[in-house]
């Protein structure tokens, strides 16, 4: 098990003038699990690919615990990697795929059939190893290059989206094995994935990057109470938050014809710049529904998605000066509103976010 550690990592593509990723600072902790997560072109591959040796350090450094690797080959690294498409040799069984990387680094072969037994049992592979994987199903294959991954007993397992080509029932199924798996070897991984959803519930933190940089790194429940700006209060979450940027009133920020109270320390923060307005952020489940005119916002109900416990409601509001805003509500699954009515609905109190209107960042 090791620490690893970005120190000013920046990579930039031949041919480009931006880098793909820019003076990447992060600290892994021995034995964590961390999740770089971030929509397509964020340079998180890029960053997991740069600590593997498949990528160019071109500034800074990468660190394994305190060993500079920004330069070695990956086979001096002590790391292995699973990847999207699971790259299984097509012409091996399952054992002699696991036991591949060990071969070559001429490890007994009593070693490698032990290493190799101890991984199938792990991933329930036991009755699979004299098949080929052709022979497998798409849970069983990535099973199978977890599994090689396990065999080396490396410092770092590096992870790359190893679950996109799983149906939906599998992922979920496949990510808390991964997750179980890896607090049970309590190795040090680092995965990347583009989905909010699978990073929150397997990581023990997050780093949310965007464009190259580095927006946030926290826990789940950090990122989700406590988002640093606008990028990542708008990425994670799923409805995502309701963000809308409105005019700054010496109480709050005025929501049509309602305020969303702010503290002066808040108020005073977003007129910095001499800004006139504020993004206020609102979760799904933080906005209730009202009866008529008790000081709600009016909602035309556009669309009902009824999820059985719960129901989503989005709908839009007329915010003032002509601005119509989108907005989502979560509410109970057994007594939705019906397509086409007014609702009203109504934040609470403690549970509004704000941003500054022109920075993202968070007030």
């Amino acid at each position: 098990m090791a620490t690893v550690t970005y120190d000013g990592a920046t990579r930039i593509y031949p041919g480009s003038t931006k880098p793909a990723v820019e003076a990447l600072d992060l600290e892994i902790a021995d034995g964590e699990f961390l999740v770089l997560v971030g929509p397509s072109g964020c340079g998180k591959s890029t960053s997991l690919r740069m600590l593997a040796g498949l990528e160019d350090v071109d500034r800074g450094a990468i660190r394994i615990d305190s060993r500079d690797v920004s330069h070695l080959p990956p086979k001096d690294r002590d790391i292995a990697m699973v990847f999207q498409n699971y790259a299984l040799y097509p012409h091996m069984t399952v054992a002699d795929n696991m036991g591949f990387a060990l071969k070559l680094k001429k490890t007994p072969k009593s070693e490698i059939t032990r290493r190799v037994q101890e991984a199938a049992t792990m991933l329930d592979l036991t009755g699979y190893l004299d098949r080929k994987p052709k022979a497998l199903s798409g849970g069983q294959r990535q099973r199978v290059a977890m599994g090689r991954a396990i065999v080396r007993e490396p410092q770092v397992f590096l992870m790359d989206e190893p679950l996109s080509n799983l149906d939906a029932k599998l992922r979920v199924q496949t990510r808390s094995q991964i997750a179980s798996l890896q607090a049970r070897l309590g190795t040090t991984t680092v995965y990347v994935t583009h989905d909010q959803v699978e990073a929150m519930t397997m990581g023990h933190r997050v780093a949310v990057l965007k464009d190259g940089f580095l927006m946030q790194v926290a826990t789940p429940r950090e990122l989700y109470d406590r988002p640093a700006n606008v990028f990542v209060a708008g990425f994670i979450g799923s409805p995502a938050m309701n963000l809308k940027t409105v005019p700054l009133t010496q109480e709050g920020g005025r929501l049509g014809p309602v305020v969303i109270p702010l503290t002066p320390e808040q108020r005073t923060a977003a007129a910095t710049g001499g800004a006139a307005t504020v993004t206020i952020g609102l979760r799904p489940e933080d906005v209730d529904l009202v009866s008529d005119g008790n000081g709600g916002l009016p909602v035309h109900v556009d669309l009902v998605e009824e999820l059985g416990s719960d129901a989503y409601v989005y709908g839009t509001a007329d915010l003032g000066d002509g601005q119509d805003g989108r907005i989502v509500v979560r509410t109970d699954g057994r007594t939705p509103p019906q397509l086409g009515q007014t609702v009203y609905v109504r934040s609470r109190t403690g549970h509004e976010h704000a941003f500054h209107a022109e920075t993202g960042e968070r007030l």
